[in-house]
Order: structure tokens, then sequence, then C-alpha cells
């Protein structure tokens, strides 16, 4: 027998049993190997914490101050040096580049940190409103005990309702003995 038969359609077929090749395909209980990556892996947090740094610093004044002497030296430098060695003549297009080069750049990194600010705020809102949820539940479960300890204590004899029960009772058997109302104290008034 060859060790390729052709099937009913005509087709060869491979061998079976322990000589045949399975298809590699990968295990469900491993992990899968690493695969290469072509771009550069970053932090995520490192790079949010970086834009949030820039952002704060491009909101100063500093940087106001520093930009503009930036650009008085740059203006002052390619109009007064010699011709040799400017790098930038009069219509200073090369510093309008650098100026929309900075500006593309600051606003996806302000914006950056500003969408993270929205994700901290969103997140201490929520934890405020769980602390006011409790607070609020706190306070229901206490109007409740203490509505319950009110109407248990509309229950509990006080000593001025024993006193007046007392006195009433006195009084009764005052009546039987003498057959006529007690005269009543100034205390009982």
């Amino acid at each position: 027998m060859a060790e390729r038969e052709a099937g009913r359609d005509g087709r060869d077929r491979s061998p079976a049993g322990a000589t045949a090749t399975r298809p590699r395909t990968p295990r469900l209980d491993q992990p899968r190997p690493p695969r290469r990556r072509v771009l550069p892996e970053w932090d995520p947090e490192a790079f949010g914490r970086l834009s949030e740094r820039i952002a704060r610093f491009l909101g100063t004044g500093r940087f106001i101050v520093w930009m503009t002497v930036v650009i008085i030296v740059w203006v002052v430098w390619n109009i007064a040096a010699p011709d040799v060695v400017r790098f930038d003549s009069y219509p200073f297009i090369f510093l309008t580049l650098m100026l929309s080069l900075q500006a593309s750049y600051a606003a996806p990194l302000i914006l950056l940190a500003q969408n993270r600010q929205d994700d901290r705020d969103r997140v201490n809102l929520e934890q405020d409103r769980k602390q006011n949820e409790r607070s609020i539940a706190d306070t229901e479960y206490l109007t409740r005990e203490i509505a319950a300890l009110r109407a248990g204590l509309g229950e509990v004899a006080t000593r001025d309702w024993i006193r007046s029960e007392l006195q009433d009772l006195v009084r009764e058997l005052e009546t039987e003995r003498t057959g006529r109302p007690p005269v009543r104290d100034a205390d009982d008034r």
C-alpha cells in the first residue's frame, strides 16, 4: 500500500494515525507567546502625567514670559545680527512655523490633561454621591429610631403621671371614707 491513497473524489489523502502531522493550533490552556511589536509601547499613565505637567506649565505666567523673551531674542537676532549668522529673515517664516508647531502640540496636550482631570472629577463626584447616599440612609435610620423612641416614651409611665394617678386614688379613697370630696391642697392645683 502506498503512503498516500486517492480518496473517492480523486484527491490525495494524507496519512492517518501516528505518522500523520496535525496542523499547529494554539493550545487553549497555555498563554500565547508574546508577539513582537512594530510600534514602541509606552505607559499611558506616565504620558498622561507628563501632559498634565506640560499643560500646567503652559498655563502659567512664567511660560508667557519665557515665550516673549524667546520671540524678542529671535526677532532681534535676525534683525541686528550679521547676515552670515541670521537664520530667519524679516517675515520670520521659521518663527511662525515654530509657533505653529508649539501650538499644534500644546492643544492636544492640554485636551489630554483636561480629559484626565474630567475623569478624576467624575470619580470624585461618584464617590461623593455614594457618600451622600450613605449619609441620607444613616439619617433616615436615625430618624426612624428617634420616632420609635418617642412612641415608646409615650407608653412609659412618668413620675408626674404616677403622682397624678396616686392623687386621684387618694381622693377616691378619701371620698369613700368620709363620704364627701377631699379639700384640695395647694400642691394639687
